[in-house]
Order: structure tokens, then C-alpha cells, then sequence
């Protein structure tokens, strides 16, 4: 059973640096993808980065700039280096991966991570 495991949330100032990583657990045939998204109080869940298995990356317009998304292929892990935070990055910040193990195509999500912005 593939898990992911997401670390690196935590309380920062506006203006300041977080960088939360996401690790899976092997048994990974085929990594499709990988990416955060996050849910703030009252909101519904929205996509923050993607990165695809080949490198590709997207954002969402709120992030472009600030937020960088990486991935070690080698390793099965997702990076998300966020910079100029602000109180509107105040979310529960979650790992999402599409992955093929063992002849199943399936999307994992991690547990969550809270990141809180104060001004």
C-alpha cells in the first residue's frame, strides 16, 4: 500500500519561508505525478503545483512567483519551497500523487500539514 507522508508545515511570519516535502513508500511502478494542494477553513480543497513524472510543472495563479515545486525522482518525493508567504497561504496543505503500483492506477492523498501565516 503506497503512503505519503508530508513534513515541513509549521507557524511563519508574513513575508517569510516554509519548504514542506512529501515522501512516499515505495512499491511505485510508475509515478504520473505529483502535487499540493491545500484547504483553508471554510474553503474547499484547491490545487497549489503539479510537477508531472517528466518534469512539467503548473500553479495556480496565487502561487506563480512565490512557490516552487520539485521532485526527486529517484527517491518518490515531492518538494514545495514556498517564499513571500502571506496570511491567504494559511491552509492545510496536502501531497497528491497519481501512481501505478502493482498494476493498479490510483491517487494517493497524504495526511496534511498545517501551514499558518500570521501578519
Amino acid at each position: 500500500q503506497v503512503q505519503l507522508v508530508e513534513s515541513g508545515g509549521g507557524l511563519v511570519q508574513a513575508g517569510g519561508s516554509l519548504r514542506l516535502s512529501c515522501a512516499t513508500n515505495g512499491g511505485i511502478s510508475i509515478l504520473h505525478h505529483m502535487a499540493w494542494y491545500r484547504q483553508a477553513p471554510g474553503k474547499p480543497r484547491e490545487s497549489v503545483a503539479i510537477i508531472t513524472g517528466n518534469g512539467n510543472t503548473n500553479y495556480a495563479d496565487s502561487v506563480k512567483g512565490r512557490f516552487t515545486i520539485s521532485m526527486d525522482n529517484a527517491k518518490y518525493t515531492v518538494s514545495l519551497e514556498m517564499n513571500s508567504l502571506n496570511v491567504e497561504d494559511t491552509a492545510v496543505y496536502y501531497c497528491n500523487a497519481r501512481i501505478t503500483s502493482w498494476g493498479k492506477d490510483r491517487i494517493y492523498w497524504g495526511q496534511g500539514t498545517q501551514v499558518t501565516v500570521s501578519s
